[in-house]
C-alpha cells in the first residue's frame, strides 16, 4: 500500500521536562510546534492537533498552533483533530483553517467531530440538550461553505445566510475535510451522505469490530451516489527503544487521563492488566519500533484504511521521550510498516 499515509495526533497534552515538572502551557505549545518541526523533517505526513478545554492539555485553538508550525515547515500536512463544530461557528471555521492553508502553501486539513468532551459548549454558550442538533444543521453549512460560493442557508440555532461570500477562499479553491467518527452508525451515514472522508477513532478494543463501520460507509456512500473515500483510523500509541521502556513511560500518564475520563463515565479504575491486555490484543500500539509497526501492518491490512494516524501523546509525558516516540515512528516504524505491506 505505498499510498498509505502516517499521521501523528495530539491533544496538547501538557508534559513534564526532565527533572519531573510540569511544563507551562505556553512552554507546551512551543514545545509542540518543535515535535511537528521533527515531524517534518523526518517525512511525517500528516499532524492534526485537537481541541479541548480542560487543564491537561493545551491546545484551546488548533488552527492558531497550525498556522505557527505552517510557518516553519515545509511538507507536513497540518489537521484539526477535531474541531468541535457543535460549539463553534462554521464560517469562522472555514475562515481560520482558510487562512492556515494560505499560510501552508496548501497544506491545511480539517477533521470536524461533535468532541468527546463537553467543556466547549457551555464555555461558548451552548445548550447540551442541542447537541446532536447543532452538529447535524452546522456540518450541512460548513459542506456548503466547502463550494467556496455565495451560501444561502437557513436553521434553527444559528443566524441564516443570503447569498453571503466567505473569504478568505483557498488557493486551490478545494479545503480537504474529513469527519472524525468513535462508533456512531448515523454518524457514519451521515460522513458518507455527504461525501466526506471518514476518520475512525479506534482507541479500545480489537481494531476488527470497526470493520462494519466502514462496510457501513461504503454501502452508505453508493446508495447517496456520492464518493467513498480511503478510510482513515487514529489510536493512541508510544515508541520507545524498548517495549519494555514504552510501557513503563506510557503507563503512569496513561492511568491518570484514563481514569479521569472515567470517573467522567462511570467507569471503574484501570488496572494494569487491562492496560497489558490492550496492548497486546487491543489499540494501544506501544512498543519498540518493530512491536508498533507489526500492530500498525497487521490492523491496517484487516480493515483496508488509507491512513494510520498515531495519538502519540498521553498526560504529562517526558519532553525527551515524546520527541524520541516522534523521531522512532518516523524513521523505524513507518518504513518497517511500509516492508511488511509489500511484502
Amino acid at each position: 500500500m505505498s499510498d498509505l499515509d502516517f499521521g501523528l495526533d495530539t491533544f496538547g497534552d501538557v508534559p513534564v521536562d526532565d527533572s519531573g515538572a510540569q511544563v507551562s502551557h505556553a512552554r507546551a505549545i512551543r514545545q509542540l510546534v518543535d515535535e511537528a518541526v521533527l515531524a517534518d523533517e523526518i517525512g511525517i505526513d500528516v499532524l492534526a492537533v485537537g481541541e479541548h478545554h480542560r487543564p491537561e492539555y493545551a491546545v484551546s485553538t488548533p488552527e492558531t498552533v497550525l498556522a505557527g508550525i505552517a510557518t516553519r515547515t515545509r511538507r507536513l500536512r497540518l489537521s484539526s483533530g477535531v474541531t468541535v463544530l457543535s460549539s463553534d461557528d462554521p464560517v469562522r471555521v472555514f475562515q481560520r483553517f482558510a487562512t492556515v492553508d494560505a499560510l501552508s502553501n496548501g497544506r491545511a486539513e480539517v477533521i470536524l467531530g461533535r468532541g468527546s468532551f463537553t467543556e466547549s459548549f457551555p464555555l461558548f454558550g451552548y445548550d447540551l440538550s442541542d447537541y446532536d442538533k447543532l452538529f447535524e444543521e452546522k456540518i450541512e453549512l460548513f459542506v456548503r461553505l466547502l463550494d467556496e460560493k455565495p451560501v444561502t442557508w437557513e436553521g434553527t440555532l444559528r443566524a441564516p445566510l443570503e447569498a453571503a461570500e466567505v473569504f478568505p477562499p483557498t488557493e486551490s479553491g478545494h479545503l480537504p475535510t474529513w469527519v472524525g467518527v468513535g462508533g456512531s452508525p448515523p454518524s457514519v451515514v451521515r460522513t458518507a451522505r455527504y461525501g466526506l472522508p471518514l476518520m475512525l477513532a479506534v482507541i479500545g478494543g480489537s481494531p476488527t469490530r470497526f470493520a462494519p463501520y466502514i462496510d457501513l460507509y461504503r454501502r452508505a456512500a453508493a446508495q447517496f451516489g456520492t464518493t467513498a473515500h480511503p478510510v482513515g483510523m487514529h489510536s493512541p500509541g508510544f515508541v520507545a527503544d524498548t517495549d519494555e521502556e514504552a510501557r513503563e513511560v506510557y503507563w503512569p500518564s496513561y492511568r491518570i487521563i484514563r481514569d479521569r475520563i472515567g470517573a467522567l463515565r462511570g467507569w471503574p479504575p484501570i488496572r494494569r492488566a487491562e492496560f497489558e491486555a490492550e496492548i497486546e490484543h487491543g489499540s494501544l500500539y506501544i512498543g519498540a519500533p518493530e512491536t508498533v509497526a507489526r500492530k500498525i501492518a497487521h490492523a491496517v491490512d484487516e480493515l483496508g484504511v488509507g491512513r494510520f494516524d498515531l495519538i502519540y501523546t498521553a498526560g504529562a509525558q517526558p519532553i525527551s521521550a515524546r520527541l524520541r516516540a516522534v523521531e522512532l515512528y518516523g524513521t523505524k516504524v513507518i518504513p518497517t510498516v511500509r516492508d511488511i505491506l509489500a511484502g
